[in-house]
């Protein structure tokens, strides 16, 4: 059972790989549509019909004549004035029904842009999940590579599991400084620019902006859910490793990495606004400006490559 989730985890790498390809080829098809709509001489938009100009080669086809017209009529018929149509003449054009709108909704044109601009705020939960899972699979990667963890791979799978759960206690687990400290945080970090990233008003917000402080509340709880997973969940140290059952099942590391994470993501935040900013501003070095981000946003730069971006990028907003 062990082996088998340890399978299902480094399978994950490939299926979000295969995935981003996926964009690309959705990101085609959105330009095909919006080719398509020029073509049409509608706008892409919901709710909004474009008027292409004389000569362009996109005007509409004329209606037909008889296009949105009454049937014609067989014999005389009065109308309410009095007066009667001859045997073939179609009804006046005020007494007909309005013709259909051409493209989208006409009488209404911002309730398409609405929708979207709501669906523009919503987080992205579905993403979200998919960038932790893939960190969780180079974890669990990493682990397999150490024998400790290899030589625990045998053995009943849930007994082990709940053995390893419940020897949880203390603080110490016997590890190095630099483990529980540093690389421990920057995983909290890490895990906290998975949800920035992936909230459309939060990954626009700078260091001390307005509202700052509430989003980086909310990648404080993402961090702390996907470390605690990783320590004593069911696809975790304790499940695939079965650290608890050698006495390192302590506390220090599901208090520390989203605690001390979010202090290192707070860092980074302020390091951004007013250290790498500061640097673009003075110098128009494509390379000294990739460093700099790179160099003093570290977590950022892993969390940018889980969603398949450039180590260097920024979120609309921060630039």
């Amino acid at each position: 059972m062990k082996k088998i989730i340890a399978a299902t985890l480094l399978l994950t790498v490939a299926v979000m790989t295969a995935d981003a390809q996926t964009g690309n080829v959705k990101t085609g098809d959105a330009n095909f549509g919006q080719a398509f709509h020029t073509r049409a001489g509608c706008d892409p938009e919901p709710g909004r019909v474009r008027s292409c100009p004389a000569g362009s080669g996109t005007e509409r086809p004329p209606r037909p004549a008889a296009f949105g017209r009454r049937p014609t009529l067989n014999v005389s018929t009065p109308d309410s004035a009095g007066e009667s149509h001859a045997e073939g003449e179609a009804a006046p054009d005020d007494k007909l029904p309005p013709a259909p709108a051409a493209c989208g909704r006409a009488d209404d044109p911002s309730a398409g842009q609405d929708k979207a601009a709501r669906v523009g705020t919503r987080f992205r939960w579905g993403a979200a999940f998919k960038q932790s899972l893939l960190f969780l699979s180079v974890q669990q990667a990493y682990a397999l590579t150490q024998p400790k963890t290899r030589r625990d791979l045998h053995g009943p799978f849930l007994r082990d599991y709940f053995r390893s759960v419940g020897s949880l206690h203390g603080w110490a687990d016997g590890g190095r400084f630099f483990t529980n400290y540093v690389a421990h945080p920057m995983e909290g970090s890490l895990l906290g620019f998975i949800q920035v990233q992936n909230d459309p008003a939060g990954s626009r917000l700078r260091f001390n902006d307005s509202g700052y402080w509430r989003s980086r509340v909310k990648a404080l709880a993402w961090s702390a859910a996907w470390s605690t997973q990783f320590e004593i969940g069911p696809v975790s140290q304790a499940s695939v490793g079965n650290v608890g059952l050698h006495g390192k099942q302590t506390y220090v590391d599901i208090v520390m990495t989203p605690t001390a994470g979010l202090g290192l993501l707070v860092a980074e935040d302020a390091l951004d606004r007013y250290v790498v900013g500061r640097i673009e501003r003075r110098t128009d070095n494509k390379y000294a400006r990739i460093f700099s981000r790179m160099a003093l946003n570290p977590t950022r730069t892993a969390a940018n490559l889980l969603r398949f971006k450039k180590p260097w990028y920024r979120d609309a907003g921060l630039r």
